[in-house]
């Protein structure tokens, strides 16, 4: 019989620095109880300061005695010490910084309007009377002004999508984002070590990174990343992405990240209700984003990542299937939001936050939250644990506005006022539901506003299909201000609404 053969893999740098750091500190130790020892063996009679009569050495408290009467077990101290914080900083992950990033905007002739959407409904021919009236009902009740922007075949006389169409619609996003960020961080195209580009529904060949090596002529060792089928989460798992590539790497690096979705060939032209609701709720965006490890880029990066989590559900039936592709029974490929999302999201979402909450929350919440469990498990579930306070944690918040119902569900949850919620739900109206790089325009949201100051945490909240949920937590390095590119800039004095 064949026996298996030992793993030959050599260890890594972490192992390697970790075995040499115990080997230091212990050797020290050793030599110190050795020293100590030796000295105590070979001087029985130890000379004395007498000053006025009075041994200096009862003047000294007796913790602080030994030290005195044994100047090795003091320098032997010292060094352990020294070693301690060396191995900290040697061991210690690189710092990831964000940079910039560029919100795209399309153009304004693509406003999607009410009365725009409901021509191309009519244009189509293809939906029957209670469809139409269905989703003329999801619109208006879904939270979308009539501002948001549609792709261009949406209002051509003759509307119907092509795969040319769903390339139009990703270069024209990527690349003006992509041209805008790089412009603003002065970073050349040469200098790009890491491209992570995200796309949940639309992933051709070849990829969506090649495209973009092509177009800006990327260096040939670096490392692409094409991310798809992970829906309005993987805008958050994309940095998170690029965080750890940046974490582990030796060396200073650009990590370039492209957050797209594009609905061309997405259109649901079927009769099923729970596929019927994309149609009325996604729109057109995309977001660029620099991402770098260099610490010399603090005084001028925006944020610096303090925390990142990514939790999946999918082991559980309900939640894998609360968002789902699939055809219809006439054929019609579809993406259903099953009445399940809204309460799995809820669900979920706490199961993240009892993760999350440690890293993040002061003690005073984490006292009261544990005081809560252990008064619940004393009654038997009759008390059930509080949410805890999470404005104590954060000054600003984003959340994935995945509709009206779960930003709502999401304040619920995590007992969020009208001001917090405020920017996911300006950005639902101003420019839908553009799935994962949505965060982004509530982040130029704050931006446009003037919010956000030096010291101020975001928490940057997505969900996705599978069931994820991931999370970002940002630390502003600066004031931000307000941006000639920001994508709010023309209409931020319009905003809040008074009435949503």
């Amino acid at each position: 019989k064949n026996k298996s053969k030992p793993n030959s893999a050599k260890p890594d740098m972490k192992s390697i620095l970790n075995f040499k750091f115990l080997q230091a500190f212990f050797g020290t130790l050793l030599l110190t109880l050795t020293l100590l020892f030796v000295e105590r063996t070979s001087s029985p009679v130890q000379s004395s300061l007498i000053w006025n009569g009075v041994l200096i050495e009862s003047l000294i408290n007796p913790p602080l005695r030994i030290i005195y009467t044994h100047p090795t077990f003091l320098l032997s101290c010292i060094w352990c010490l020294f070693l301690s914080i060396l191995y900290y900083y040697i061991s210690s992950p690189n710092p990831v910084f964000l940079l910039d990033f560029s919100c795209f905007k399309p153009n304004p002739n693509q406003k999607c309007s009410y009365k725009a959407s409901e021509l191309f409904v009519l244009r189509t021919n293809r939906f029957s009377e209670e469809s139409q009236e269905f989703m003329r009902k999801i619109y208006l009740k879904s939270g979308l002004g009539d501002e948001t922007y549609a792709p261009k075949f949406v209002f051509q006389s003759n509307p119907k999508a092509h795969l040319e169409s769903a390339f139009d619609e990703a270069q024209e996003g990527m690349f003006s984002s992509i041209n805008s960020v790089l412009s603003k961080t002065n970073i050349d195209p040469s200098r790009i070590d890491c491209l992570i580009v995200t796309c949940g529904s639309f992933s051709p060949m070849p990829s969506l990174t090649s495209l973009i090596v092509n177009h800006f002529k990327l260096k040939s060792d670096v490392k692409t990343y094409n991310l798809s089928g992970m829906g309005c989460g993987s805008g958050v798992i994309s940095i998170d992405l690029a965080a750890n590539v940046l974490k582990k790497s030796k060396k200073i690096g650009y990590a370039l990240v492209v957050i797209i979705e594009t609905i061309n060939l997405n259109w649901y032209y079927g009769d099923s209700r729970p596929m019927l609701v994309t149609n009325c709720i996604f729109r057109v965006g995309c977001v660029a984003t620099m991402i770098t490890n260099d610490p010399s880029c603090r005084r001028v990066a925006k944020m610096e990542l303090v925390h990142s989590l990514r939790t999946h559900h999918g082991a559980n039936d309900r939640a894998y299937k609360a968002a789902f592709q699939e055809e219809d029974d006439k054929g019609c490929t579809g993406f259903s939001l099953t009445k399940d999302l809204i309460p799995v999201a809820g669900m979920f979402l706490r199961e993240h936050i009892k993760i999350l909450g440690p890293r993040v929350l002061p003690l005073s919440q984490l006292g009261l939250y544990v005081y809560s469990v252990i008064r619940s498990t004393m009654t038997r579930g009759a008390s059930k644990p509080i949410v805890p306070d999470f404005t104590k944690a954060f000054d600003h918040f984003c959340i994935h506005t995945g509709g009206k119902a779960v930003i709502e569900q999401v304040g619920r949850v995590l007992r969020l006022g009208e001001e917090l919620t405020e920017p996911a739900r300006m950005s639902l109206h101003r420019f839908g539901n553009t799935s994962s790089s949505l965060v982004f325009y509530e982040l130029a949201y704050l931006e446009a506003k003037g919010r956000v100051k030096k010291g101020d945490r975001v928490w940057m909240l997505g969900f996705g299909t599978g069931f994820k949920v991931g999370s970002l937590v940002w630390k502003a390095l600066l004031d931000f201000g307000n941006e000639k590119d920001n994508p709010w800039s023309d209409c931020i004095d319009r905003y809040p609404l008074k009435s949503w």
